[in-house]
């Protein structure tokens, strides 16, 4: 019985820790969410359309619940769990730049961070 009790403190434990990205992957996901957030392109989400500001703030949430979960650990982890789709109605989150039609976050954050590794 002290086993299993022990086992049990030990497994809440490590799920309580929350497990950050490593730095060079949270320097990714920052300077995604800030090419965001300066482009001039609005995020949809949910049906409504956000400011690239409002949309890094949203999208900033959701990576500190992942890292509570110790979910993610790059940044194609981030786009893929945490920037691409709503969790609470699985609709696919959109960007609208300018004039040009909308396309899926996923897209538009993976060519961004193409673009960020590049440099």
């Amino acid at each position: 019985m002290r086993r299993i009790v022990a086992l049990a403190f030990a497994l809440a434990a490590a799920a309580a820790q929350a497990a950050p990205l490593p730095a060079p992957a949270r320097a990714e996901v920052d300077a995604l969410l800030t090419r965001l957030q300066s482009s001039g392109c609005q995020f949809n989400r949910n049906g409504s359309w956000y400011s690239g500001a409002d949309a890094r703030t949203h999208l900033l949430r959701k990576l500190e619940y992942l890292e509570k979960k110790d979910m993610v650990k790059n940044a194609e982890q981030f786009i893929e769990l945490g920037a691409s789709t709503s969790s609470s109605s699985g609709k696919a989150y959109l960007v609208k730049c300018g004039t040009a039609a909308p396309v899926d976050s996923k897209a538009w954050l993976s060519t961004e961070l193409k673009a960020i590794r590049a440099h």
